[in-house]
């Protein structure tokens, strides 16, 4: 059905021209617009999103408030170096600290109940030292990382040799803190066009057009994509490769003993309790190639992988139900640091935040807002 012309109530209200557009209402967007709109309240803002709510990675990730196990970090460094992995660390520290500044815990069911990250090799521990040292002025504390081998037992784990501990990182409501996310944007006067997709983007000296389809081209000082996974429509020359994670979430289990979040395999595999049912995500590097897709489906493969993981390191001896199966869209690239720069005099990118977007997110909303102004 070939959409209808606009009236001048909506041409001069809803269509108008704005002075920024944002692409894509996940974390980035909104932590963007809130920058933006928080340092020029006098701009006006709009966010286009393609669905009725914000999908990719923001409302389907495991709701881990944390910034990179020790295996992870050693590897960033081994890949990355030492600068940029603790400026990467540092950047989502700071936006935990962020989230928690701007949101109460009830409010988005914020629970420092620490990170954990079960190992069944000791290669990792050697370096334990060093990590807490490279991190000791991001963290504030001397010993970030620390071995806690006593609650395996406590936590059930089956096939765990080691288990090293961060008290600094926790868990939170995805939903809940994109909900809170989406109110202080009302409040800053941002606008929204949700279920609108963008066909195409064109500059001219004077402005950007955003093409929604024949009939409607809205118009914009400035442009923003914020569309992480799903960005190559816009961005052809970054590298952005998109990264499936699937996750099963069980049904309540009687007596669970498990508490906190959890990595494994350099943070490929997490999970954690949610009340008391067991979230589980990840193990795509069981199958790389499948898991590079923007498809939403789970495939039967990795579920089933899941599952036993499952079965023999985190619920050993106990009977367990499927709940849900779902997944999100992260965004990768030969490297973890994210992309966050001007690509033209009028159009702008914060996108690749490798699986990080809780964290990353609210720091680039700033670094994104400083770009433009």
């Amino acid at each position: 059905m070939k959409p209808a012309n606009s009236s001048i109530w909506e041409t001069e209200t809803f269509y108008r021209k704005r002075d920024i557009t944002i692409i894509g209402s996940g974390f980035t967007g909104l932590w963007a617009a809130i920058s933006i709109k928080e340092k020029h309240p006098e701009k006006s803002v709009l966010i286009i999103e393609r669905n009725s709510v914000p999908t990719g990675a923001s409302t389907r990730n495991a709701g881990f408030a944390c910034f990179g196990s020790v295996t992870e970090i050693i590897s960033d460094s081994e890949k990355m170096g030492w600068k940029k992995t603790l400026d990467l660390v540092k950047m989502r520290f700071e936006g935990l600290q962020k989230i928690q500044n701007y949101f109460s815990k009830d409010e988005i069911d914020f629970d420092l109940c620490g990170g954990y990250e079960i190992l069944n090799d000791k290669s990792a521990l050697e370096k334990l030292s060093e990590v807490n040292e490279r991190l000791a002025s991001i963290t504030k504390t001397e010993n970030t990382f620390r071995i806690a081998n006593e609650k395996n037992e406590e936590f059930g784990l089956g096939k765990s040799d080691f288990l090293v501990e961060n008290l600094c990182e926790g868990s939170l409501h995805s939903g809940k803190l994109l909900t809170k996310l989406l109110e202080k944007c009302h409040e800053l006067k941002v606008e929204f066009l949700f279920g609108t997709e963008v066909e195409s983007v064109s500059e001219t000296d004077n402005e950007i057009e955003i093409k929604i389809d024949d009939n409607l081209i809205l118009k914009s000082d400035k442009a923003i994509y914020c569309t992480n996974a799903f960005s190559s429509k816009f961005l052809e020359s970054e590298e952005i490769i998109p990264a499936r994670g699937q996750i099963i979430l069980t049904e309540p289990i009687k007596n669970l003993k498990l508490k906190g979040t959890f990595h494994y395999d350099e943070g490929f595999y997490y999970f954690r309790n949610l009340g008391n049912r067991i979230l589980l995500g990840g193990a795509r590097n069981q199958d790389f190639e499948t898991e590079r897709t923007t498809n939403f489906e789970t495939t039967d493969f990795l579920q089933n992988h899941l599952e036993q993981f499952l079965k023999e390191v985190i619920l050993p001896n106990q009977d367990f139900k499927i709940e849900m199966r779902w997944s999100g869209i992260m965004a990768m690239g030969n490297e973890k640091t994210p992309i966050v720069k001007q690509i033209s005099e009028r159009q702008f990118c914060a996108v690749r935040l490798s699986g990080m977007g809780v964290a990353l997110a609210p720091k680039i909303g700033e670094i994104v807002c400083e770009l433009i102004y």
